[in-house]
């Protein structure tokens, strides 16, 4: 009698304790067509932020801001690369890379996150959230069905996991979805090359590998609907990017989710990214705000990509191509012409959706934050010059027969500067085939010329004297993130330098410049214009605020504040300013800018209270 008591106990507590278990499940979940939050129809009004592409200090007014313009829910990108810098190193705490702060603060702001954590994000992002380091291990294909890839998306996918599963809607945090992959439909339809299966296999193992990591339902994934058939799963919500026809995005989910909802657009497009040596692309408040109207009639879940932008800072920003051109890098900005500004401003487009989600929204709408201050400084002195091609010299170069790519020399960013003597006078043509992607070349210290993987230019003529030295400062404007050619994402020189059609060999001299922190030690002295400089000086301030830094009277190159990387610049546009967070000033602060071209001197740069991201200068 006593067993049979035990026993029933025993069925009693699993019972009870499986019914538990399934009452957590459904917090948030998928059925009958709908989003459902602790049993109740739920609509997910979303929009996008990366927490990595704005201050720390800045996030809480930012999902304030997202909150006051009417949405319940962040989605954010997690960028692999951001917090796996080289190999065995991992950062998730440091500054911006606290992503478990920045969900909590999203849930103490009553905001529901969707989390897209890739192992591919794409994002407009350096190599699409890749580490550059993949690519130096041997017989591994990224975004293929390779066991050395997978090996690898496994390792972050289980250490990130650490971070996030905690923070689950069904762990007491508030991440209601994660998405599986990013836009792998596009990416089956540009390789065909690989068999149906084999793209098929791979995508089947990410998705395993996120629910053996403790990721949880309900998934999604995220294509355009004439590419779900390459990028859905079976039993996985599929969502659709940039879908305005409402019976487009219906037909499409219903095919490959037994006939039902819920309808949801994963990437709402209120604005575009942007190139360098191209337009700003914008798009108007109205016909935003008439396509919102469309999803919120119809009952379409959506998320506003990008709600805010943010900015690239450092050498983060990713690049595209296309038939006109090799690579085209993006800019520092990620405005994207989103509804939040990237100084984190209201914006007509902001008010538009604004007052439709009070029109519509099931639930209140709290008022707009203030704006962050904003200051101008008129004058910020450059009182230093260092010579920038001495600077780099002062350390041991590499030598090698051929030039070494940067993931040779164990460099993923920044420059490299390459250097070869002569003997004997030559001359003639030289060509750089395989560079990647921006260099400056020099004889005898005095440039004589630029290459461009931007405008396809790989080829100059130069006369080296007897006993002369050739020097190319190479530039990596920042690795591929969409389409087929992100599997060739090696930088600096890849392919063999010719002058007159013979490949120079023998004695290259390689100096690294990654400038993964600000220049020191610098020595003052003075720089002829067409080398390039380091300039650097000091300014006060009595009060803090946000501000942007006219960079238009310079050619190309970077800057420091107060050893912050404020990203690159090109004076051919269309940025010409660079956002400077109050956050990162103070009362003394100091700058260093590496001026690639230096055509002229510039003694002072300033300040101002409005971005310029739409002046070409070609």
């Amino acid at each position: 009698m006593h067993t049979i008591r035990t026993k029933y106990l025993v069925v009693l507590i699993l019972f009870f304790s499986l019914g538990f278990a399934r009452a957590q499940d459904s917090l948030f979940e998928i059925k009958d067509g709908s989003f459902l939050f602790k049993g109740k129809p739920t609509p997910i009004y979303s929009g996008e932020m990366h927490y990595e592409r704005i201050p720390k200090a800045y996030w809480r007014h930012r999902i304030q801001m997202m909150k006051a313009m009417g949405l319940n829910t962040i989605a954010t990108y997690v960028f692999w690369n951001y917090h796996n810098t080289a190999p065995g190193v991992w950062d998730f705490k440091t500054g911006n890379k606290n992503i478990s702060e920045f969900i909590k603060i999203a849930q103490e702001e009553d905001m529901f996150v969707i989390l897209r954590p890739g192992p591919y994000a794409c994002g407009e992002w350096e190599f699409g959230g890749y580490p550059w380091f993949l690519q130096n291990v041997e017989g591994l294909k990224v975004r293929e069905n390779n066991e050395a890839f997978l090996e690898a998306c496994r390792e972050y996918i289980n250490r990130l996991a650490e971070e996030v599963v905690p923070l689950q809607i069904n762990n007491g945090g508030n991440i209601i979805m994660t998405q599986v992959e990013n836009e792998f439909g596009s990416y089956v339809s540009q390789r065909e090359d690989i068999a149906a299966e084999e793209h098929q296999a791979y995508k089947n193992k990410i998705f395993k590998m996120l629910k053996e990591a403790g990721f949880q339902a309900p998934f999604f994934t995220s294509d355009g609907t004439w590419l779900f058939e390459g990028g859905s799963l079976e039993g996985v919500l599929p969502t659709a990017n940039g879908e305005g026809n409402v019976a487009n995005l219906k037909k499409a989910v219903d095919k490959y989710h037994n006939n039902e909802g819920p309808y949801m657009v994963a990437e709402f497009y209120p604005g575009w990214l942007d190139h360098w040596a191209e337009p700003f692309v914008k798009i108007s408040a109205s016909a935003i705000a008439k396509q919102t109207e469309v999803y919120l009639k119809n009952g379409i879940n959506f998320n506003l990509y990008m709600a805010h932008g943010g900015t690239n800072f450092g050498f983060t920003s990713g690049a595209n191509y296309n038939e006109e051109h090799d690579i085209q890098p993006d800019i520092t900005s990620y405005d994207y012409d989103a509804p939040i500004s990237e100084a984190g401003w209201a914006t007509p487009k902001f008010d538009s959706i604004r007052a439709l989600m009070q029109k519509y929204a099931p639930y209140e709408i709290p008022a707009v934050p203030d704006q962050m201050p904003v200051i101008a400084i008129p004058e910020i002195s450059l009182s230093k010059t260092t010579d920038a091609l001495a600077y780099i010299k002062k350390q041991k170069p590499v030598i090698s027969d051929r030039p070494l790519t940067f993931e040779e020399l164990e460099q993923g960013h920044g420059y490299v500067l390459y250097k070869k003597h002569f003997t004997q006078p030559i001359s003639g043509m030289l060509k750089v085939l395989g560079l990647r992607d921006f260099a400056t070349v020099y004889v005898n210290g005095k440039k004589v010329g630029e290459l461009n993987r931007v405008f396809n230019t790989y080829e100059i003529p130069i006369k080296i004297p007897f006993n002369g030295n050739l020097e190319i400062l190479v530039e990596n404007m920042g690795r591929i993130n969409y389409g087929s050619e992100i599997v060739n994402n090696l930088k600096g020189i890849i392919e063999p330098v010719t002058l007159n059609d013979y490949e120079i060999t023998g004695g290259w001299e390689m100096y690294k410049a990654p400038f993964a922190e600000v220049p020191n030690d610098l020595e003052v002295e003075e720089v002829k214009t067409g080398r390039p400089v380091l300039y650097s000086g000091n300014f006060k301030l009595s009060k803090t605020g946000d501000t942007f830094l006219d960079v238009s009277s310079l050619g190309k190159g970077i800057v420091f504040i107060n050893g912050h990387n404020l990203g690159r610049y090109w004076q051919v546009g269309p940025q010409q300013t660079l956002y400077v967070p109050g956050c990162w000033l103070k009362e003394n602060n100091s700058i260093t800018v590496f001026e690639q071209l230096h055509e002229t001197t510039v003694s002072q740069l300033s300040g101002q209270i409005k971005p310029i991201l739409e002046t070409l200068n070609l």
